[in-house]
């Protein structure tokens, strides 16, 4: 309901009527309206004639401009009375002036060793850092997709609370963008679009066809990692233990990769094949908190980065109860994910270290490092990617030691992300010969992995047997390392035991015997392994 349009002369008349002539009997609704335009607490009691009241402030000729400032009062009261929650545009309007409040900041923390951080649900869109745009055009990009949704279909999609979504389609729906097509439960609608909603539509596809998770800030972003730093963090003996807990690692070696994981920072593992680099650097992440939270995506200036990556990450829902999600009241544009280890070998391109962009959608994909932060990334065969050791190294050598990174998006923009991650570079390759005294200076723990003794040697074959179904035989074992170890003067590796007694395994399940070992079956299995080598 609009204005009601009174002329503004229309209570003067009244009053100078009242004037002139004798008072004519009033109905109670009329003296009702009169008494709330008076504004006055006697009137409401009919102490005093509401005709009086207004006469009593209707303008004099000798104070006509106090009279009209009277005059705006009243009529200001009688819109707001008529139109107060009345249609869409006012609702959607009296939600953005609450929203003008002071921002909070949507990361919060708590005491609980499994998750010490957790993003907090935005009670508005201004504190989910969203502008009514962004949530209109994931929206009609959805409902361009889908056809139909109802609105907790739209919010469930868009992992926005369905009170916020319900305002912003409502808001659409008084655009014309979108209209009612049914009703569903409690309360909702489904929605479609209308030919100007699908026009539109059409047009956000054309930049981005992204229709996700609402994307949180960059602020947020880096927030969130700050919060959940490894370099905030310092693993002690015992948390070392439990994440080594499945190696055998001598305690000379346990206590040079203490300190070098308690930093931190860099970390290079070098030292023959075979010894368990690999399954050293996969384990390290162990040592510190078991989760994290990260975004889907990233919004940056209406461009679209995507963060979570099933394929490298492993989330971890909440449990499913009323209970915790009252209390935690999760922004579900963010996903609990286990701590990352992201492991990339030979096939890691400088491509793979910047930002993609599909150009078909407009969607940008995270970087490598930018996924791993707040965990390990593990460049494995160090030296054997497609890319040189010098451009992998120029690449990192100032985000190594500042722990920040410069990204460029595809617009051209250049953002400052975090380079919080643990960095482990492995090989087999003397580290020497790879890099230069200005990159090792970067990376300040080098560790070398060598060979186990014999007596450790030994206790990976009492480790190994049982868990592949043998029996240890300590004669089959002796004969084993006396023939064909120190006779032919081959060093031992920690993967050997492991590599060997499968050989053995799958011998016995091929000829259908028992699982044994046996002098034979270990001379099999050492002429089929060491064949090459």
């Amino acid at each position: 309901m609009r204005d009601l349009g009174f002329p503004r002369n229309v209570f003067s008349h009244l009053s100078g009527s009242a004037r002139a002539t004798k008072k004519p009997p009033m109905s109670e609704p009329l003296k009702d309206l009169l008494s709330q335009l008076a504004g006055n607490d006697a009137a409401e009691s009919g102490d005093v004639d509401p005709w009086q009241l207004i006469e009593a402030i209707s303008p004099e000729e000798d104070s006509q401009a106090s009279g009209d400032k009277s005059l705006e009062e009243m009529i200001s009261r009688i819109n707001s009375m008529t139109s107060r929650g009345s249609d869409d545009e006012g609702a959607f309007a009296e939600t953005a002036r609450a929203a003008e409040a002071t921002l909070e900041p949507t990361i919060h923390t708590q005491e609980d060793g499994d998750m010490p951080f957790y993003p907090r649900e935005p009670e508005s869109l201004r504190e989910a850092h969203l502008t009514g745009t962004d949530v209109e055009a994931l929206c009609l990009k959805y409902l361009l997709t889908a056809g139909e949704a109802s609105g907790r279909e739209i919010a469930a999609q868009l992992c926005i609370p369905f009170l916020l979504m319900d305002e912003a389609l409502r808001k659409m729906k008084y655009d014309q963008l979108v209209v009612y097509k049914d009703t569903a439960q409690a309360g909702d609608y489904v929605y479609y679009l209308t030919d100007l909603g699908r026009e539109r539509a059409r047009r956000y596809n054309e930049h981005c066809t992204y229709y996700g998770a609402a994307p949180v800030a960059l602020r947020d972003y880096v927030a969130s990692v700050r919060a959940q730093s490894l370099e905030g963090q310092s693993p002690s003996v015992q948390a070392l233990e439990r994440a080594f807990e499945d190696l055998l690692i001598n305690k000379a070696m346990f206590r040079r990769l203490g300190p070098a994981i308690n930093s931190g920072r860099g970390l290079f593992l070098f030292g023959a094949p075979g010894n368990g680099k690999t399954s050293i650097a996969e384990r390290v992440t162990r040592a510190f908190g078991k989760y994290i939270w990260v975004p889907r995506a990233i919004g940056i200036d209406g461009e679209i980065l995507r963060v979570f990556d099933p394929a490298v990450h492993d989330e971890v829902p909440l449990e499913d109860g009323p209970g915790i999600m009252q209390q935690h009241r999760i922004d579900r544009r963010w996903v609990r994910i286990k701590r990352p280890t992201i492991i990339v070998g030979g096939e890691l391109t400088m491509d793979n270290l910047e930002i993609s962009t599909i150009q078909a959608t407009g969607v940008s994909e995270a970087p490598l490092q930018l996924k791993s932060n707040c965990g390990t990334l593990v460049i494995d065969d160090f030296g054997r990617q497609r890319m040189s050791t010098d451009e992998l190294l120029n690449r990192w050598i100032v985000p190594l030691e500042k722990r920040y990174d410069f990204l460029n998006m595809r617009g051209g923009k250049k953002i400052q992300v975090p380079f919080d991650q643990l960095i482990v570079f492995s090989t087999n390759l003397e580290p020497r010969d790879l890099c230069d005294d200005a990159f090792l200076r970067r990376i300040p723990y080098k560790i070398e992995v060598i060979d186990p003794t014999e007596q450790e040697f030994r206790q990976l074959f009492d480790i190994m047997c049982p868990l592949m179904g043998f029996t240890v035989n300590e004669p089959a074992i002796d004969y084993l390392i006396e023939t064909h170890y120190k006779k032919v003067n081959r060093p031992f590796r920690c993967c050997q035991p492991r590599d060997l007694l499968m050989q053995v395994r799958n011998m016995c399940l091929y000829e259908n015997a028992p699982l044994e070992l046996t002098k034979e079956y270990f001379d099999d299995a050492v002429d089929n392994y060491f064949a090459v080598m």
